[in-house]
């Protein structure tokens, strides 16, 4: 199984927390459901950290077959859609968003 995640690496402007997550809930989580192929969908709100570690405000994680499902959901016309309705959630972030591709080890 194949792991993307995307770390929201910065911080959510003072007051908009619940705003954040209820766009997440109502306007992207649809959206991320859609992709194809897309096997599992998990968002991550940070609670805490080490001191010292960045800021991880959020961390989007989905779940796919293999990297040839990743590649059909990452070329979808939902996938570009998303990413522009991402950008009223990042009005209310400040950073950056990095990906990171994973594959799980089977136990």
């Amino acid at each position: 199984m194949i792991i993307r995640q995307a770390l929201f690496e910065g911080t959510i402007h003072a007051g908009q927390e619940d705003a954040f997550k209820s766009y997440i809930a109502e306007k992207l989580m649809p959206l991320w459901l859609a992709f194809p192929g897309v096997r599992e969908v998990r968002v991550l709100h940070s609670v805490e950290r080490d001191e010292g570690a960045p800021a991880i405000a959020m961390v989007l994680s989905t779940a796919y077959d293999d990297r040839e499902a990743l590649a059909r959901a990452l070329d979808s016309p939902v996938r570009y859609e998303s990413r522009e309705v991402t950008k009223g959630l990042l009005a209310m972030f400040d950073g950056h968003i990095h990906h990171h591709v994973f594959e799980l080890a089977q136990a």
